[in-house]
């Protein structure tokens, strides 16, 4: 350790394996200041945007959001918040394109801007030693922190430690060709950042405080060495420029020799890194309570008329930081292509309404001449001549060649055995190719085939732990239900040998009981089987049968009685309504000889 320490005290330090050293094209957006846009008319906020799962919403489409307001809330430690950059009305929430290699949909929140820019009440916090460690820790979780210089990995996780810390080592590297936007964010605001610095410090108390960065930034180099001049326990470590210095692994090696091995981290050797952006974040949510809804951009390219960093909202969508900055549209017979992130590390976006999301830090518009590749959509690739050129440049140690032809063949576990997983996708296997190979490209589509596989068999393995509970809980209920009715037979049992007041037991009166109703049935049964019972139910059948007949015939006669009666009383009325009319036409006759 004091060996280490005498060393970065002399500036003396270690190198990594490989790397290489592209056209930086940093001049392009290094010597202008950050640039304030005006407000886009629509933000589109992606649920999630970090290492992890998304929150759960907390509005609804039709709600007033104000600047700073949280819009989801964190459901598990890898779980962190997303807020309104500014004041807005909720106009819908929906899958939307977001900023992925392979275009992917995912559920998003679309802010109608009111360009009020209303901020939600806030509480500033100028002295940040009076709160305790776990209530910045919540500061820094609510804020929504996520690691800005690329991974994502949520901020509250990496600094809740143990406090036997050796190293904070503060990455302001920003190795890769084009991006400029640590660079333009520590020259203007170095007081900011040493801030977040000390907080960190404040919580993980490490023994020195190393921040990296490349030889290539003049003035962010005299801006942090004046913002720590006071702090005994901070260096500014002036390394040279070599392209992967900003990876992990890499400045860890170059400024303490050590080596992270395969699948372990940095803390398991007493060490943190966070990102210069990072420590912003941090200093802007515990002091401020800001949360993060803003960070540096660098929107760069020959493409493009005005390119410089600006100051961009998350959610914007990336059209909007093109026509802030003169993008031509149709520059040449082909549409120049659109590149998030820089020309090794990142990829094309085929929709200009992809939003700025936490981890992105470039946008690149080049020219034809600049980058004739990205224009070129058919592929040059050509069998691979084994040079080595590609394990030669490396920095992780790896055998770029033969995870290739394993991403090819699928042969997943090849290619963990080959530590796949250990691969940055820097981007220097490719950039060295002489069969222009796409190699990263390879390597991410293996990564992502093998982390599905890895949640399909997740899922299978919980489905059978929970299939294996299930059979052990019916075996025990089973088995339970068998003890129930065992002691329940038990205890009839001695329930009917318990002694009665006669002096018998209940099985004994039971038994006597079962012993009558089998001698009476046995006699019922002798008494069937004797002569002459044949006879007798014969004379008993014909008895119900005779007075059966008798009823019927006795229902017969009432039946034809009653015809009989009814016949006779209808005659009876026709003979008196003849009679009536004989005496009145007798009657009529008397007066009419009366009459004459």
């Amino acid at each position: 350790m004091n060996t280490i320490i005498e060393r970065i005290n002399q500036h003396h330090f270690w190198h990594f394996h490989g790397g290489i050293h592209p056209p930086e094209q940093k001049i392009l957006t290094s010597n202008k200041p950050i640039k304030q846009l005006p407000l886009p008319k629509q933000l589109i906020l992606p649920l999630q945007q970090h290492i992890g799962g998304p929150g759960d919403l907390l509005v609804n489409v039709g709600d007033k959001v104000l600047k700073g307001q949280p819009l989801t809330k964190s459901t598990n430690p890898m779980t962190v918040p997303i807020h309104a950059p500014t004041s807005g009305i909720i106009s819908d929430i929906k899958k939307s394109v977001i900023a992925h290699p392979s275009a992917l949909n995912e559920l998003c929140i679309f802010i109608d801007v009111d360009f009020e820019d209303t901020w939600q009440p806030r509480n500033i916090c100028q002295d940040f030693i009076k709160l305790s460690p776990q209530q910045i820790i919540s500061k820094i979780a609510d804020a929504g922190i996520a690691g800005m210089g690329g991974a994502g990995f949520p901020t509250h996780i990496k600094i809740n430690t143990k406090p036997d810390i050796n190293f904070l080592i503060i990455n302001a590297a920003e190795c890769e060709p084009y991006i400029t936007a640590d660079d333009l964010l520590m020259c203007e605001q170095s007081e900011a950042i040493v801030d977040g610095i000390k907080i960190l410090d404040h919580l993980l108390k490490p023994t020195l405080i190393l921040i990296g960065i490349e030889d290539n930034k003049p003035k962010a180099i005299k801006a942090l060495e004046y913002a720590t001049k006071n702090i005994d326990n901070i260096r500014v470590c002036v390394l040279p420029t070599k392209y992967p210095t900003g990876g992990e692994k890499q400045l860890i090696k170059i400024l303490t020799g050590k080596e992270i091995k395969s699948g372990a981290l940095p803390i398991h050797s007493g060490i943190i890194v966070q990102n210069v952006a990072t420590c912003f974040a941090i200093s802007d949510a515990v002091i401020n309570d800001i949360p993060l809804i803003r960070r540096v951009v660098t929107v760069t390219g020959q493409a493009l008329s005005n390119p410089q960093n600006v100051w961009a909202l998350l959610g914007t969508p990336v059209r909007h930081l093109l026509e802030q900055t003169g993008f031509t549209s149709e520059s040449s017979s082909s549409t120049p292509p659109v590149i998030m992130g820089g020309p090794l590390m990142g990829f094309t976006i085929l929709n200009e309404l992809v939003p700025i999301v936490k981890t992105s830090n470039c946008i690149l518009a080049p020219s034809k001449k600049e980058m004739p590749s990205a224009f070129d959509n058919n592929s040059n690739e050509v069998e691979c001549i084994r040079c080595g050129q590609c394990a030669e440049v490396c920095p992780s140690q790896l055998l770029p060649q033969e995870m290739q032809w394993s991403a090819k063949a699928k042969d997943h576990p090849q290619l963990l055995k080959l530590n796949l997983f250990d691969c940055i996708d820097c981007g220097a296997c490719a950039y060295v190719c002489p069969s222009q190979i796409p190699l990263v490209q390879y390597y991410r589509v293996a990564k992502a085939e093998i982390r599905q596989q890895q949640q399909l068999d997740i899922k299978a393995e919980k489905a059978k732990v929970r299939f294996e509970a299930r059979k052990l809980r019916l075996e025990k209920e089973k088995a339970e239900r068998e003890e129930k009715h065992k002691k329940a037979a038990a205890a009839r049992k001695a329930t009917m040998n318990k002694k009665t007041a006669d002096g018998g037991t209940a099985s004994s009166a039971v038994a006597a009981a079962l012993a009558r109703v089998k001698a009476k049935k046995q006699a019922i049964e002798s008494n069937n089987d004797a002569p002459g019972t044949d006879t007798e139910e014969q004379n008993d059948k014909s008895q119900v049968q005779a007075a059966i007949a008798r009823a019927k015939a006795k229902k017969l006669m009432q039946k034809k009685s009653e015809q009989e009666n009814t016949l006779t009383s209808s005659d009876n009325s026709q003979v008196e309504q003849v009679t009536s009319q004989a005496d009145d036409k007798k009657a009529r006759i008397a007066a009419a000889v009366a009459k004459a």
